[in-house]
C-alpha cells in the first residue's frame, strides 16, 4: 500500500515528500497508524551520510507512536484501535542466544537486527522506511503495547529509543534504592536517565559542564548537581558511585568519571562520539576492578518492561513539538543543543 513519507534522497539534499510502499499486512503483521514520531541524533546522522551503509532514500524515525489500523489473521496481542510503539528494530534472526534472551538488539544472526530504517545492520536486503511516514506495518512481536494516557502520546514516543537506551543499562547493573547513580550529560538521553534512575529509587547526581543547567536537572530529580569543569567538585565525590551512565556523544576525559567509581562500579557509555575516547588510564580500572561498559537500545521485553514502569510512575520525556514540514529546522537547532528535550513530530502534518 502507498504512505506518504519524508525522505533524504542523499546526504547533502533535505527531506522532502515521498510516497513509499508498505506491504499488505501479512498473517502476524499489525498495521499502525502514526499518530507522533520522535526526532533521534540517529536520525540526523543517518540522511547525513555520517554513519557507514546507509541506503537512500532514507525515511529515518524509530520512536513511533500509533494506533492499530488493521491486522493480520494470526495476531493475538493487539486489536484495532490499540495504542501501540514501534522502536529501533523491526525484526531479527530471533534464533540466536541474544535473541532468545529477549535481546534482540545483540542478534547475532547472520544480518543482526533489522532497524525500522535503513534495513538490516549488514546492509542485505530491502531498505526499510522509518516513522517519518503516515503508517508502518510490523510484526506484532516488535510492536509494543502504549498505556500512557490520550493527552501523553507526544511526550511517549521518546521514549522508544532515548527512554529504553537508558534503561537498559540501569537494569542490567541493578540500580535502585541505596545505590548512589551518576548521569553524565543532560540532554535528550541525559535527562531520561535523570527521570528514570530517580523513579527507580537510585540517589542522582547529575553532571554537566554547564552550570546553568543545575536547577533544570534538579527539576528532572537530580538529588546533587556536579559541574564537571569544576575539580574540586569531582574530587569530593571520589570513590563513592556505584555506576555512572555516560550519555555524552562527543570525545572526552574517561578518566574523570572512572576516578568517581567504587570499588566494582562500572560506567556505561551510550554515546558514539565521532572520534574515539583518549585511551583510558588502565591503572583507574585495574586498582578498584572498576570496568568500562557499552550498551545500546534494548531488547523487545525490557522496552515493554520500561514502557509500562514510566506508565505507572508518569514518566514521559520533556519535548518540543514541531510539523513535519520544520524537520530541517530542528535538525538545525539540535546540532546547537537548542531543544529540551527532544523533539517530536505531529505526523498530522505530513
Amino acid at each position: 500500500m502507498q504512505t506518504k513519507a519524508f525522505a533524504a534522497h542523499s546526504p547533502t539534499t533535505t527531506l522532502a515528500p515521498l510516497t513509499i510502499e508498505r506491504r499488505e499486512p501479512g498473517p502476524t503483521d499489525v498495521a499502525i497508524q502514526i499518530l507522533y514520531c520522535g526526532v533521534c541524533h540517529s536520525d540526523l546522522h543517518t540522511v547525513r551520510g555520517e554513519w557507514a551503509g546507509v541506503r537512500y532514500p532514507s525515511v529515518p524515525g524509530h520512536e513511533i507512536v500509533g494506533r492499530v489500523s488493521a491486522i493480520g489473521k494470526d495476531v493475538s496481542r493487539f486489536k484495532l484501535g490499540d495504542l501501540v510503539g514501534v522502536g529501533c528494530m523491526v525484526d531479527s534472526c530471533r534464533t540466536c542466544p541474544s535473541c532468545r534472551d529477549g535481546l534482540e538488539q545483540y542478534c547475532e544472526g547472520p544480518h543482526g537486527f533489522q532497524g525500522t530504517y535503513n534495513g538490516w545492520l549488514d546492509g542485505s536486503g530491502e531498505n526499510t522506511y522509518g516513522g517519518y511516514s503516515a503508517d508502518v506495518v510490523v510484526d506484532e512481536y516488535f510492536v509494543l503495547k502504549i498505556r500512557h494516557a490520550q493527552a501523553d502520546l507526544a511526550a511517549t514516543a521518546p521514549l522508544l529509543c532515548a527512554g529504553v537506551t537508558t534503561w537498559s543499562p540501569l537494569r542490567h547493573w541493578k540500580v535502585g534504592p541505596g545505590k548512589k547513580v551518576g548521569i553524565v550529560g543532560i540532554g535528550g538521553l541525559g535527562h531520561m536517565g535523570i527521570k528514570l534512575a530517580h523513579a527507580l529509587g537510585a540517589h542522582v547526581v547529575a553532571f554537566t559542564t554547564s552550570p546553568s543547567k543545575a536547577e533544570e536537572a534538579r527539576k528532572l530529580g537530580a538529588d546533587e548537581v556536579v559541574v564537571s569543569r569544576d575539580a574540586d567538585a569531582m574530587a569530593g565525590h571520589a570513590r563513592s558511585f556505584d555506576f555512572i551512565l555516560n550519555t555524552v556523544a562527543v570525545a572526552h576525559d574517561l578518566d574523570a568519571y572512572t576516578t568517581l567509581l567504587k570499588r566494582d562500579g562500572a560506567m556505561t557509555l551510550v554515546g558514539v562520539p565521532a572520534t574515539p575516547h583518549p585511551t583510558p588510564n588502565v591503572g583507574n580500572l585495574i586498582m578498584g576492578r572498576r570496568s568500562i561498559a557499552g550498551s545500546v537500545i534494548g531488547g523487545i521485553p525490557e522496552t515493554q518492561e520500561m514502557l509500562d514502569f514510566c506508565a505507572e510512575h508518569g514518566i514521559t520525556a520533556d519535548i518540543e513539538m514541531i510539523d513535519m514540514q520544520d524537520i530541517e529546522k530542528a535538525y538545525a537547532r539540535m546540532l546547537k543543543s537548542d531543544v529540551k528535550y527532544r523533539f517530536v513530530i505531529d505526523m498530522a502534518t505530513i
